[in-house]
């Protein structure tokens, strides 16, 4: 296996014996021929809708696919084997479609294979001869596979974008030309960020118009005395229907993670069962989905692979994209009807309650509709130089060492900083007791990774409170932290916009080549984090 698709890839430059993440070589293979295939069925998908004629493909095994990929969120090497065969059996038809049409096709291996029983087929995209190709492709899979989970969550809540599937359809195929130059994979990845852009604005669509604009929420992170399900990842329908499913149940339900922002949408409040949240970041769940006791909802990544002694491994259950072997996958929706959680909801009420491991609460909520509600009050604050610098600290968390630096630059920052946030970084600092300014917290917590087109938003808007005409001559600095591939997509997305002098850490992705570096060094002046002292005095400065 060869995989350097996560910030914790062995070494800093690719895992070959076994994934950090946990992912075993012969998974690690059938995942290389699923993007190959899927990349196939995108040109072919591509090339038919050039023709005006309508296939009616199946995009979201496209989407599903691309999703199950991503670090952390498919085990299951059954799973990831249905759906290589589900994607192949969608790519014959289209093949047989073209020549029934007349439509004609690139002549490409990823178009033509359709039997990967042998071994001897080169499918990943590490055999680019050309280093600067391998890695521009590369980066525009990453950032594909980041959109599509997007998209899938999204679609989930019947939002959908014909147009923007398309382009991400053919996005990806341009991965399978053999012959391109430079300029046309950079220009593929550019577009690649608008892409990215789209679809996280598709998704808070998804999201504040089915359950209300996010509200200053507070969230209690103590337990109550029934059983809980404990529910991770970014899925806002399945908590939905999940919620239905237990009232009356005597059943409580908490988020974890990245599901925390669901406390902040209006909809959910109406809940009785709906308690709090129950731990930290995701690299944390082998201690803390001990102590929780019940049953564990995974909606999307990220799944730690639990220990062989670990008492929680009965209590694991997976849905979506997601899979893991040996524990039970809930099914998706048919025809319309909710999933069936009765298997989780019969789990939980064997269990204990969940054991308390903190008390108190958080504060979050400040999505780009708060936010801007608030902008009068932030204008005046800048203008009277309560407020210095907004610092954007969006992104991943992770279980290194080496990430201790994001709560140490937090508690370094000046009292007259305000921190901009979304996604499981804010572990890293949400819970200090920063302070605010002017009755105006310190950490402004917008949601989850997708929600860092608030943060986007909140620019835009403070620069037409400003009257600057750049985003970038407002007195934000950016510090972004990174993990999987949709904080590839979230930066990407940045970079389209224009957004300059980002800082990304722990460290640059392994599958940037140094050409790469320098051109985004050069056109965005993108650098690395080094220490807390330097940083702080660089960026602030």
């Amino acid at each position: 296996m060869f995989c350097y698709q996560c910030q914790e890839t062995a070494k800093g430059t690719g895992c070959t014996v076994r994934g950090v993440c946990g992912k075993e070589p012969y998974l690690a293979d059938q995942m290389d021929k699923l993007i190959y295939a899927i990349r196939g069925l995108c040109v072919l998908h591509t090339h038919i809708k050039k023709s005006g004629k309508d296939c009616d493909c199946n995009t979201h095994l496209i989407f599903d696919g691309l999703f199950a990929t991503i670090t952390n969120a498919n085990f299951c090497m059954v799973s990831t084997g249905e759906k290589l065969k589900a994607v192949v059996k969608e790519k014959k038809r289209l093949l047989q479609f073209c020549k029934d049409n007349g439509i004609n096709i690139p002549n490409c291996d990823e178009v033509y294979c359709v039997d990967f029983d042998h071994e001897d087929r080169k499918f990943s995209v590490m055999f680019e001869p050309d280093e600067e190709i391998r890695g521009l492709k590369q980066l525009l899979t990453y950032g594909a596979k980041g959109t599509a989970a997007y998209i899938e969550h999204a679609a989930n809540l019947g939002f959908t974008d014909e147009e923007l599937n398309d382009e991400l359809i053919a996005a990806i195929a341009l991965t399978c030309c053999h012959n391109e130059d430079v300029g046309v994979l950079m220009r593929a990845i550019q577009t690649m960020g608008e892409i990215a852009f789209k679809a996280m604005e598709l998704l808070d669509k998804a999201n504040t118009k089915t359950y209300g604009q996010p509200e200053i929420t507070k969230v209690d992170l103590g337990v109550g005395k029934n059983p809980g399900i404990l529910v991770s990842g970014h899925d806002l329908k399945d908590l939905e229907e999940l919620l239905e499913q237990t009232q009356g149940t005597g059943v409580d339900v908490y988020t974890h993670s990245e599901m925390l922002p669901a406390h902040y949408y209006p909809f959910f409040k109406k809940y009785p069962n709906f308690k709090g949240n129950y731990g930290n970041a995701w690299w944390k769940q082998r201690i803390e989905f001990e102590t929780f006791n019940g049953p564990i909802l995974f909606t999307s990544n990220c799944i730690v692979p639990p220990l062989e002694n670990a008492s929680y491994k009965g209590r694991i259950f997976t849905t979506n994209s997601t899979a893991y072997p040996n524990t039970l996958h809930i099914a998706d929706r048919v025809d319309g009807k909710p999933k069936d959680f009765s298997p989780i909801i019969n789990k939980a009420r064997e269990c204990e309650p969940p054991i308390p491991i903190e008390k108190g609460q958080i504060t979050g909520g400040f999505a780009h509709n708060q936010v801007i509600a608030l902008a009068d009050k932030i204008v005046e604050a800048v203008k009277s130089g309560a407020i210095r610098k907004f610092v954007v600290m969006a992104g991943c968390d992770g279980r290194m060492p080496e990430r201790d630096y994001y709560t140490e630059f937090a508690k370094g920052l000046p009292k007259d900083t305000v921190i901009l946030t979304a996604g499981c970084a804010k572990y890293r600092y949400i819970k200090l007791n920063l302070g605010e300014i002017n009755g105006i917290p310190r950490v402004l917590d917008a949601g989850q990774c997708n929600d860092c087109y608030s943060l986007v938003k909140i620019a835009l808007a403070l620069k037409d409170a400003f009257n600057v005409k750049d985003v970038n001559e407002l007195p934000i600095i950016y510090n972004i932290a990174w993990y999987e591939q949709k904080a590839v997509a979230v930066l990407l997305a940045l970079l389209s916009l224009g957004i300059q002098n980002l800082h990304i850490g722990p460290s640059i992705p392994t599958f940037m080549t140094p050409d790469m570096r320098y051109v985004l060094k050069r056109k965005f002046n993108i650098g690395t984090i080094t220490t807390v002292k330097n940083d702080l005095e660089t960026m602030l400065a």
